[in-house]
């Protein structure tokens, strides 16, 4: 088995690349680890090597870099040929408001990273993926999206925008993708415990540790599902969520809570 994964230093991205040492616990397994903090990098590789016996290659670089994940795919398709799954989990949540000069490049960061940082991850893989797919290789394309990008929620424009975009660019990638038997997978968190989450005010419902929603989410990969909301209580608040109409949906989000709008030095 072999695994390339962005956004692998923390969060999600760090429980899915466990997840797959422990299921795939030998030295044949390699996985692929990108993610922009090189520290963490070396620890998760230390650690996984040490501990399941798999190969750990690290890219610390940023996925809006396109040209930086190009080299890193290149470099790993080199050293252990074309990866049976690459999973884009890298991404990035802030309070935003569009009333504030200030959020446009908060807008642009998280637009570029959530949505672009998909096609850095996917574009250099698929014309090998096509050619070990008509050998009967495993070829799979996996994107993390959000409940979020179901519907808008208040203060979270820029996330919700960027998951709505890449649901659709998701389900576009699937389409075009079905005639070189190259699945792609969309997956669609509800809250997740992560840093990412660690700095909401609210109240989350069917809130989920991250190692036990990787357990799932590799379920779901290993099913070749196409679309799939975890955890599956989730799955039918979103159901809901699609057909409440628009005018009940303003009054219900009047008031919900928001993300908390944090000035820091994060891009």
């Amino acid at each position: 088995m072999k695994v390339f994964i962005t956004g692998a230093s923390s969060g999600i991205g760090e429980a899915l690349a466990t997840e797959y040492a422990i299921r795939y616990n030998n030295s044949d397994t390699i996985i692929g680890l990108v993610a922009r903090r090189s520290e963490h990098l070396l620890k998760i590789q230390t650690s996984l090597q040490e501990t399941y016996q798999v190969k750990c290659t690290i890219y610390p670089l940023d996925v809006r870099n396109s040209a930086a994940l190009a080299t890193a795919s290149e470099n790993f398709m080199q050293q252990h040929g074309t990866p049976n799954v690459v999973v884009a989990c890298a991404g990035v949540s802030r309070g935003t408001l569009t009333e504030y000069q200030a959020d446009i490049a908060a807008f642009q960061a998280v637009m570029d990273i959530n949505v672009m940082g998909l096609v850095h991850t996917f574009q250099p893989f698929i014309a090998a993926m096509k050619v070990s797919a008509k050998s009967g290789e495993t070829a799979q394309l996996v994107g993390i999206a959000s409940v979020a990008g179901i519907r808008g929620l208040p203060g979270a424009g820029a996330y919700s925008a960027s998951k709505a975009a890449a649901i659709s660019y998701l389900e576009s990638l699937r389409v075009e993708m079905a005639a070189n038997n190259i699945a792609v997978t969309t997956i669609a968190p509800g809250y997740i415990r992560t840093p990412m989450t660690d700095v909401n005010q609210y109240k989350m419902p069917f809130l989920m540790d991250a190692n036990i929603a990787a357990a799932k989410f590799v379920n779901a990969i290993e099913s070749k599902r196409r679309f799939v909301v975890i955890p599956w209580q989730m799955g039918w608040v979103v159901r809901l969520m699609r057909f409440v109409p628009s005018f009940l949906w303003d009054w219900a989000m009047k008031n919900a809570p928001h993300k908390p709008r944090l000035d820091w030095d994060w891009l």
